[in-house]
Order: structure tokens, then C-alpha cells, then sequence
């Protein structure tokens, strides 16, 4: 699987030249391991993988005994996993490292000696059983990884030239045209239904069978479920419960979280640590209301209410359709078509704030509720500018699945908030297409703003 995060590790390993470690931090089974390990094999001349989810507790004891000499430690590491270290020619990867604390705060030593790269790879990095009574080291770079974009799907698929031709029109604000753009959306409507998780796209590679990636795809949610309930430590249920409620809560037309679903008369601060935990774990993406759509998104943020998408659209389809168990083709074919009796809204909204998450914008929206018609909006997602001007900073979004829709809440933000916005967004299923000032866009663009 080709991802786009190996050249930002080639790019630290040029740069940092051994000054720094790397860490890598992710939701499991988004192929943190595989990518690692595949750059360590290309990029060095030797690599040691210590995976400390299996490692014995031998080796874990290790960076307990010897983190003051070093070529002791290095000895046993060596011998254990039959690999020669070449002094600037070798990386050590620390796979894993959340399960080996002391082996994370080592990294300040290793650095400052200096003999080789160091990578290291975990989920829950920050979670405060995963750093109780160790230094975090300040020679640690930290790079998040996604679940694999459309670009990577489309490149695991063997299309290498379509984003290039999105990519060139979107630039010009030029429409792809019927005939490529039918074809970008049914390639764009296969990964929405698969998602973007490498195991649920090789299989999808492999056997072209949505029933074996729904296979795949509920192996990773019960693999979820299963770490919520061992490191959710004194709040499991509650995580539990948010973590199951999210597609009923995208399904509603105001999509922001209501507790009182969880829980008659629920308190926001009652379930803070859970709603933190999974956005950690970065299982979700948590979207907070801002009170003002100016350049202060952050000064203006209401912590209280949010909205709570599922990281991997792919994996938010196969646990909405829950109850009934595995999804058979015949409903993968009906969303595959459009065609599928839901408000498919729920599916439009996720995909587009995965997109954006991914793309490296924080998450807002902008909701107020009135008596008074003109100040009554709700707007899906707020973005800022790359570099902020005096004046029309913010791109309001608004995220449309069918072909019939409207504008008033964008219309009526546009009136109230004009100098402080910069170009409106409607994503939608069409083409792109300008009418002044708003730019309609295809979902397939999202990536690119």
C-alpha cells in the first residue's frame, strides 16, 4: 500500500539527520507497523523491530536496567532479534511503544547519543496510563496518521492519473466534464463504502466483494470495542455508549450530540473524558460549535456542544447497519447506486469531516438557534485561510447529499458575517460548478481545499 506518509518520514529522516525521533501515533489497524516497516526495510541499511505488544517482559525490563549503559542494552537488543546495527546506517523502531513507557522515555538518551534513527509507532500515546511516571522526551517529533485518503484508495486500486485530473481542475475552478466526472464519483461512492482502514481496501483490491470487507471492516469495530473496555479505564461504559450512538446522532438533521440519548438529563462534563478518549484513541473526530465565524475560531469555541464523526466513513456504514450483522451486496449496492432509503446525509456530512480532519483542518461548525428566521442557521464546517488577511478569513461548508436542496443558512450567514468570510463552499454530488460567490464543489474535492 503506497501511503502518502512516507514522504514525510523521508523528509525526517533528511532533516532531522538524527537529532530527533519520530513518533507515530494513529487508531489502530490504520497500518502504522506496515508503513514503518517498510521504510525502515527501504531507507537503512539494517532495522531492529521491537514490537512491544508481544514482546516478553524481558526485553521490556531492558530500558529499566541498562538506560545508563547503553552498549549493554544494545548488546541484548542485538543478540535477541538477530539484527546488526551500523552506527548512522540503522533504525531502531519501537512498535508499539504505548505497552513499554520507560522504552518511550529512553528515546532522550538514544538521541543523545546518537549512533541511530529512531521511530516509534502507538495509539493512545497520550493517555495518562500510557505516560504515568515517565518524562515525555522533547526530542520526539510527532506525525498523525489517517486512514488511507481517496488519493492512496485510488492508488491502491492501480489509478494513478485521477487525482491529477481533479487536482488540475479544481486549480482552474473547471468543471471535470460528464463523462469524468460520473466516472470520479463512482470511484469516490466505492471508497466511501469501503473507507480508507488497508485491510478493508487490500481485501476490497482482492475480491471485489463488499460482503468480505463488511467481514473486515466489523473485525476492526469489534477490535475497538474490545480496547474501550481494557483501556477505558473507569469510564468504559460511557465510552461504550457514545461510540455506538454516533450513527444515530448523524442521522438526525441537526447533528450535534445530544447527551440526553445516553442518558436522561446527562451533563457534558459527565461525559468529557469519554468523548476525549476516542477522539485519542482517534477512533473519532470530535467538531465543536464556534459563537463567531471570524478568524478566533479556537477564542470562540463553545466546548459544550460538538459533533461526534467516526474517523472512517467506511467503518461508520458497517455500524449503523448493526443490528442485522453483516451487510449483504444487495445494500452495499443501493448506496454503491444512490439509491439506499436513508437520509444519506449521515454518510455525505462524515466522509467530507474525515476529508477536511485529514487534510489537516481543525473541526468547527457554526449553529444558532433564534426565534428571529434571519438568525437561525446551522453551517456544517467552518475552515480558516492558510494565512490569515484583515478581512474574509472563514469558508463556511455546507455538505448536501441529494439533488434537491437549498441555501438559507449559508445565504443568511453570507448577509450577517460578510467581511469576516472568504469563499462559501456547497459539496455536493454535481460537478463543480461558480455561482457567484459560492463555489459548488463534488465531494471528491474536498481533500484539495
Amino acid at each position: 500500500m503506497r501511503r502518502k506518509i512516507y514522504d514525510q518520514l523521508k523528509l525526517w529522516k533528511q532533516e532531522s539527520n538524527g537529532r530527533t525521533a519520530i513518533l507515530i501515533d494513529g487508531a489502530r489497524r490504520v497500518g502504522k507497523s506496515y508503513i514503518v516497516q517498510q521504510f525502515a526495510q527501504n531507507e537503512y541499511r539494517s532495522a531492529l523491530i521491537v514490537d512491544f505488544g508481544s514482546a516478553p517482559t524481558s526485553i521490556k525490563q531492558l530500558f529499566d536496567n541498562y538506560i545508563d549503559d547503553l552498549d549493554t542494552l544494545f548488546l541484548n537488543l542485538t543478540t535477541y532479534y538477530h539484527v546488526q546495527l551500523h552506527p548512522r546506517q540503522s533504525v531502531v523502531v519501537f512498535d508499539e511503544v504505548q505497552e513499554c513507557p520507560r522504552a518511550r522515555a529512553a528515546i532522550k538518551y538514544l538521541v543523545a547519543d546518537g549512533r541511530y534513527d529512531y521511530i516509534e509507532t502507538g495509539s493512545l500515546t497520550s493517555l495518562r496510563r500510557n505516560v504515568k511516571n515517565i518524562i515525555i522526551p522533547s526530542e520526539e517529533q510527532h506525525l498523525k496518521m489517517y486512514p488511507m485518503d481517496f488519493e492512496e484508495f485510488l492508488w491502491a486500486s492501480g489509478n494513478e492519473q485521477m487525482m491529477d485530473t481533479i487536482a488540475h481542475c479544481f486549480h482552474l475552478r473547471k468543471p471535470l466534464g460528464q463523462l469524468l466526472h460520473r466516472k470520479a464519483m463512482d470511484l469516490f461512492r466505492q471508497y466511501l463504502i469501503v473507507g480508507g482502514m488497508p485491510q478493508a481496501v487490500a481485501e476490497y483490491v482482492h475480491s471485489r466483494s463488499f460482503e468480505q470487507v463488511d467481514k473486515v471492516k466489523r473485525t476492526i469495530l469489534d477490535l475497538y470495542r474490545t480496547d474501550i473496555y481494557k483501556y477505558a479505564e473507569g469510564y468504559e461504559a460511557k465510552v461504550a455508549d457514545i461510540f455506538d450512538e454516533i450513527p444515530a446522532q448523524l442521522q438526525k438533521h441537526e447533528k450535534k450530540f445530544s447527551l440526553a440519548a445516553l442518558k436522561p438529563g446527562a451533563r457534558f462534563r459527565d461525559y468529557e473524558n469519554a468523548f476525549l478518549w476516542l477522539r485519542e484513541a482517534m477512533i473519532v473526530y470530535t467538531c465543536h460549535n464556534t459563537t463567531a465565524p471570524n478568524i478566533g475560531l479556537r477564542l470562540n469555541r463553545d466546548t459544550t456542544t460538538l459533533k461526534c464523526y467516526m474517523a472512517d466513513t467506511g467503518l461508520l456504514i458497517s455500524l449503523a447497519f448493526d443490528e442485522n450483522g453483516l451487510l449483504n451486496n444487495d445494500i452495499y449496492a443501493k448506496l454503491l447506486l444512490d439509491k439506499l432509503e436513508i437520509n444519506q446525509g449521515m454518510i455525505a456530512e462524515n466522509v467530507v469531516a474525515q476529508m477536511l480532519q485529514t487534510a489537516g483542518h481543525t473541526l468547527y461548525f457554526y449553529s444558532k438557534a433564534s426565534p428571529v428566521a434571519d438568525d437561525r442557521m446551522e453551517i456544517d464546517f467552518l475552515i480558516r485561510k492558510p494565512t490569515p488577511t484583515n478581512r474574509h478569513n472563514i469558508s463556511p461548508i455546507e455538505v448536501k447529499s441529494g439533488a434537491r436542496y437549498t441555501t438559507s443558512s449559508l445565504n443568511k450567514l453570507m448577509k450577517k458575517f460578510g467581511p469576516y468570510l472568504a469563499t462559501p463552499y456547497i459539496i455536493h454530488s454535481g460537478d463543480l460548478r461558480i455561482d457567484e460567490p459560492i463555489c459548488y464543489l463534488p465531494y471528491y474535492m474536498t481533500p484539495l481545499l
